[in-house]
């Protein structure tokens, strides 16, 4: 007999609720989280059971253990799938039993599941995000302590060779609590700086390159880091049945709110790849970064970005960047071709 199974999964335990073909509900299991445990309840189940499991903060452990087992997890977004069980109280029983019956029913909404190497491999890229964060917030704190005390700087990056000179001259007129702060700080950003360079050896060393980052290596502003970020982010492309879910997917478009004949746009919804978005994002800030050179005014994206900036702020324009880019991954990786100039002026046209 064939059974859908739930799995209400927390940090020390998990509920398993099973249903069968005839839409019988079993009596709630509690399996704690001891590997050898989990493993011998995982060993009672019918073979080739398919599990429900919300994408907790501890998923992996458990899909591992799951797909060692010969089962097949299924992964859903926690927020979707309680909304679509629409239950008035909430119990481990409760939640394990809605997602059975999601899962019975053909209604769960599923998440891509990375196979095992690839989730291990995308923990690198995302701690160098994280680092990448901390130094800017600390950046921008160094920025904020001169900024205090009206100093202004000629150098256009003031962590550059000439800035950190310019900024170690300027250093005695802060008052003495706010030079030890940056003094601290400035220390603090050379060792971020030499554990991203860490970070970016070990990439180097473990990822091979795939032939769809090297097709993503050919779009602008995307270089060996960026592409092996997206590559890894996106996984199979065919899962996106077109551009916009790709570009969804990456949290480049705001939610809308549209009422009465007024729309409103709102923040991107929380649900998305941070990760995807950060990386395209990047590579959109690599393009501003370049694009008063005369080898790149001509291309497609500096035309955009001087377009859409002559009547929004910096951030919409780099969004809209980010926006193209991801269109044009979903285009390089579907069609299998290297990155194209795309014809005409529309905003999302590229490589098509």
């Amino acid at each position: 007999m064939n059974y859908s199974i739930g799995c209400d999964a927390h940090k020390k335990y998990s509920v398993f609720v099973a249903l069968d073909e005839q839409g019988q509900i079993s009596r709630p299991v509690r399996v704690e989280h001891n590997r050898e445990q989990y493993r011998q309840f995982l060993r009672l189940l019918p073979p080739g059971s398919p599990i429900a499991l919300e994408a907790t903060a501890n998923w992996y452990w458990m899909v591992d253990e799951m797909e060692q087992a010969a089962h097949f997890p299924l992964l859903t977004e926690p927020k979707k799938a309680k909304a679509m069980m629409a239950n008035r109280n909430k119990s481990d029983k409760l939640d394990a039993r809605g997602l059975a019956i999601l899962l019975h029913n053909g209604t769960l909404p599923t998440v891509w599941i990375a196979d095992a190497q690839t989730r291990d491999l995308r923990e690198l890229s995302r701690m160098r995000m994280a680092l990448v964060g901390m130094q800017t917030r600390l950046k921008n704190r160094i920025h904020a302590s001169f900024s205090r005390y009206g100093t202004v700087f000629e150098a256009a990056d003031l962590f550059g060779a000439a800035g950190r000179q310019s900024l170690g001259e300027a250093l005695p007129a802060l008052p003495p609590q706010h030079r030890y702060s940056v003094e601290q700080q400035l220390v603090l950003l050379d060792e971020l700086q030499r554990r991203i360079h860490d970070v970016q050896q070990q990439m180097q060393r473990v990822f091979r390159q795939t032939p769809a980052m090297k097709l993503l290596d050919t779009m602008p502003g995307v270089g060996g880091v960026l592409s092996a970020v997206m590559a890894l982010e996106i996984g199979d492309i065919n899962r996106f049945p077109c551009a916009e879910r790709l570009i969804s997917y990456a949290g480049l478009v705001p939610r809308t709110y549209s009422s009465g004949g007024r729309t409103r746009r709102g923040s991107i919804a929380p649900d998305v790849n941070r990760t995807l978005r950060w990386a395209f994002v990047e590579a959109a800030s690599v393009v501003i970064l370049n694009h008063k050179r005369p080898t790149w005014k001509n291309r497609s994206l500096v035309r955009l970005y001087e377009r859409v900036r002559a009547h929004k702020e910096p951030q919409v324009a780099t969004v809209a960047l980010a926006r193209q880019l991801a269109e044009s991954a979903f285009w390089v990786l579907k069609k299998q071709q290297p990155y194209r100039e795309p014809q005409g002026s529309t905003v999302l046209s590229s490589s098509r």
